[in-house]
């Protein structure tokens, strides 16, 4: 268990709701400085609303939360002056140039002029705008105002920064860019609280997960020890006729006890296998009797998308809309 000193961030019970929809239902945190904390979670399970508790924009209705030592509510100016925030979309001034705003965000956070004009030249540089600079921020496309907006969240270096879907939008090469970035700065020091819908995101950058669903986490813990909870493993498998998928999922399912996971490709099934790692040999035993074909299979650790769907019960890209949820 790692001390109160060693936290950046140790809250309990956290409450908020909005009219009759409870969306942050009892959340406890402990996340270690220096380290990278995910929030896993679909559209509308709370990790926006949680985020925005302990950045001090939203008052909790219940719980309590601190960040390095000081409470979200009644120590409000000394946690701001520890963090830094990201949100899912560019708070910036389209009518600026990103020189411009880099430099107005450098000045509002007490920098002299001089070296709010080379802080932001640095930020520029560091996030390949430097041939952009002195456009206006309202023809900048998807993927630099996403760039723009982190290198604005980095004018004043945070010991806490809070990165909500940093890469929603971008292309592979951009989300990859972006990790680099979260990399390099926890290098240096910096904790990152890192909210994300991507289970790839999660997997490739966190030292730990919390997994959050309809307001609460489920689970929480290292991605080795999140995917080793739910099972020995899952069997891949792959038929020689697609048509003989009904099948098949009728006998892994009964040979495994767990359901089979739905894929768009018809020949390939994926379901999870129990400690017993011998039930997937039994499970292949009963397809060959069946005189079903398999062409290719493979025993590997559980994906955490396999993971979130076994925690969840459904799969993590949930429509929101549907389930009337905030953040």
């Amino acid at each position: 268990m790692t001390s109160s000193s060693h936290l950046a961030v140790e809250a309990s019970g956290l409450v908020k709701t909005f009219g009759a929809t409870r969306a942050v239902d009892g959340i406890d945190l402990s996340i270690p400085a220096g380290s990278v904390y995910g929030f896993l979670g679909p559209n509308g399970a709370g990790k926006t609303t949680t985020i925005r508790m302990l950045a001090t924009l939203l008052r909790p209705d219940a719980g309590t939360a601190s960040v390095f030592g000081h409470d979200v509510v009644r120590d409000a100016v000394a946690v701001r002056d520890r963090i830094g925030l990201t949100g899912q979309y560019a708070s910036l001034d389209e009518g600026l140039t990103a020189r411009e705003n880099l430099v107005l965000l450098g000045r509002l956070h007490g920098h002299r002029p001089g070296d709010a004009a080379s802080r932001a030249e640095e930020l520029l540089a560091a996030f390949a705008l430097a041939g952009a600079a002195d456009r206006l921020v309202r023809t900048y496309s998807g993927g630099m105002r996403r760039w723009l907006d982190i290198a604005a969240g980095l004018v004043v270096t945070p010991d806490l920064l809070f990165l909500d879907e940093p890469t929603t939008g971008l292309d592979p090469r951009s989300r990859s860019d972006v990790w680099g970035v979260v990399r390099a700065l926890v290098a240096e020091g910096t904790t990152v609280l890192l909210t994300t819908q991507y289970l790839d995101e999660a997997d490739q950058l966190a030292d730990r997960i919390a997994v959050i669903d309809h307001g609460a986490v489920v689970a929480e813990g290292a991605s080795s020890e999140l995917k080793a909870s739910v099972g020995g493993g899952t069997l891949h498998v792959r038929l020689a006729d697609p048509d003989d998928r009904v099948t098949a999922d009728r006998l892994l399912t009964e040979a495994l006890g767990g359901p089979v996971t739905p894929a768009p490709d018809l020949a390939a099934l994926t379901v999870q296998v129990p400690t017993d790692t011998g039930a997937a040999l039994r499970a292949l035993t009963e397809l060959a009797r069946a005189r079903i074909t398999v062409t290719e299979f493979g025993l590997g650790q559980p994906s955490l998308d396999e993971v979130f769907l076994a925690l969840t019960g459904h799969p993590s890209t949930v429509d929101a809309a549907a389930r009337g949820k905030t953040g």
